[in-house]
Parts: structure tokens; C-alpha cells; sequence
């Protein structure tokens, strides 16, 4: 593995979660129901590895463990007020109250961007639904980057993606893990692949070069990943890209510090320019949530 560069910009960490540990949710921040996890994911912990990596700060993406309840990740954004900001995930309920719950959260906590995940819409329904309009509309009006979860891949997704981008060109979106996509080995994937490189029309998409080891077909450090950085650096440009981590799933699969350094390793495969890859690793979410990582 070659050595990691050492950018002279901050390192941010674009995608991770933390949750309670076991007697945190006893005690204050329980699990949802049936979702308690199986890997230490506390704030802690995530300090220690980060300080390892060279990592300077981070977005928590609030985790589906403790589902709609925003209190465990709202404490740490407390805790560490210059190392973190939030991005709360989108409650599609039919009653509307997730829209109140968001300009809260927005507003009156740390919180600067929101999480669309389109599993938990209620069955049938879609994002485009009047409330993931206005949900997606209100994130817009507050400032609030839309990060989107495609968990099942782009395709079943891009319409809905194309219609909110096209209706709400104020509302910045960002696609989580490159909307999964994994290098294409087949048309079907490489329609897929096209259809998420074509979303760089809209100039409010950003994409995260995030979790390599779920877009991967290889084993550690991902070379296979570098098509995908390259092609996404020609279609988006390295300034809106940036990578995330995916903790504390990914200290399972290569360690925290060993996908901070599969990131150059890969970059270096493109290869990317030390100044795109500064891009990648800090300068584009921090001109995206200005003033969030300032010096104290």
C-alpha cells in the first residue's frame, strides 16, 4: 500500500453513524426495536479511529438503530460542536410530522443536512409523494442537502431522483455510496451507471465516494473502484465528490485507518491530481456546509 498524502487541507469524513452502546441505551438513547446493532458504534470510539486515520471532522448520519429518535446523535453533535454536523433522516410519515421534526432539527440543532431513504416511505408510496415533496422542499428552503440512500441500486430510483432534482433546483442533493453503484459487468449495469453519471446535468448533485467495500468486487484496497472515481471525476468534476467511510461498518471489512488510506490508494490508480484529491477529501463538503469544521 503506498503511503497516504498528507493534504494541506482538513480531512472530512463525509458519511459515518454512531449509535448508544449497550448501556447508554438502557440507561437514555434506546435501539429501535428489532435493529440493535452487533458492532461497537459509539462516539469514542469513532474518536479513536479517526484520530488514527488523520481525520478531522465528519457528517453523522443518523442511523436507522435509533430510527426517527435524533437524540443520541443530537448529544455527540453537542459534545463536539467543531469535530461534527448532522444529517437527520427524513420521517416519510403520512401525518406530516416528519416535515416539523425536520425544520426542528435543521433550525434549532446541529443538524445541516437531511437523509431520504426511500425503504421507509410507507408501501407503494414514492419519494415524489406530496409529503416527500414537501419534505425535499422545505430541506430546500432551509438550506438543507438532501442525501439520498439507493440502497437497492439507482434504477428503481432515478425517475423519482430526476423529478425532485428538475421540480426543487434549490434543493442540493447528495447520493450516498455512489447511489451503489459497483464497476459494470453487464448492459443492465452500465445503463445504471450511465443513468447516475447523467444526474451531473443538475448542477445541485453531489455524490459520495463513500463505502468502498459495498461498490467493490474485489477484495481490499478496491482497485476496481478507480473506473468508477474516474468516470464520476469526468462527468461531476472532483468538487462535487466527496469520500466517506461508512463507520462502523467499514472497521469490519478493512479497519477505519485502512479505508482512509484505500482512498489515496485508489486515487492514485486514476490518477487523480493532488489537487482534485483534496477536493475529494475536504474541500468539497466543507465549501458545501461552510463554517462547519472552523479552527476553534
Amino acid at each position: 500500500m503506498a503511503a497516504v498524502s498528507a493534504p494541506t487541507c482538513k480531512v472530512i469524513d463525509s458519511h459515518l453513524h454512531v449509535w448508544a452502546t449497550p448501556q447508554q441505551a438502557k440507561e437514555e438513547y434506546p435501539y429501535f426495536p428489532g435493529l440493535e446493532p452487533t458492532l461497537r458504534g459509539d462516539d469514542d470510539f469513532l474518536l479513536q479511529c479517526m484520530s488514527e486515520a488523520g481525520v478531522d471532522g465528519a457528517l453523522l448520519v443518523q442511523p436507522r438503530n435509533h430510527m426517527f429518535d435524533h437524540s443520541l446523535v443530537t448529544s455527540v453533535l453537542k459534545k463536539y460542536p467543531s469535530k461534527f454536523i448532522g444529517c437527520c433522516l427524513a420521517n416519510p410519515a403520512d401525518d406530516g410530522s416528519g416535515i416539523k421534526q425536520l425544520e426542528h432539527l435543521i433550525v434549532q440543532e446541529k443538524f445541516r443536512a437531511v437523509r431520504f431513504n426511500p425503504t421507509l416511505w410507507p408501501s407503494g408510496q414514492k419519494m415524489t409523494n406530496e409529503v416527500g415533496r414537501s419534505l425535499f422542499s422545505k430541506a430546500g428552503e432551509l438550506g438543507a442537502p438532501v442525501a439520498i440512500q439507493t440502497a437497492e441500486g439507482i434504477g428503481p430510483y432515478i425517475q423519482e431522483i430526476e423529478e425532485l432534482c428538475r421540480d426543487y433546483p434549490a434543493t442540493t442533493v447528495i447520493l450516498d455510496h455512489m447511489a451503489f453503484c459497483k464497476p459494470p459487468t453487464n448492459d443492465e449495469e452500465e445503463k445504471a451507471f450511465s443513468s447516475f453519471l447523467n444526474l451531473s446535468r443538475f448542477p445541485q448533485v453531489y455524490i459520495k465516494f463513500s463505502a468502498l467495500f459495498r461498490i467493490t468486487r474485489e477484495p481490499y484496497p478496491y482497485e476496481d473502484t478507480a473506473q468508477l472515481l474516474s468516470r464520476a471525476i469526468s462527468h461531476y468534476g472532483a468538487n462535487r465528490i466527496m469520500w466517506g467511510s461508512d463507520f462502523p461498518y467499514v472497521v469490519a471489512e478493512c479497519g477505519y485507518k485502512g479505508i482512509r488510506e484505500a482512498i489515496s490508494h485508489v486515487a492514485g490508480k486514476v490518477p487523480v491530481s493532488p489537487s482534485d484529491l483534496e477536493w475529494i477529501l475536504g474541500k468539497t463538503i466543507s465549501q458545501l456546509f461552510q463554517g462547519a469544521w472552523v479552527a476553534p
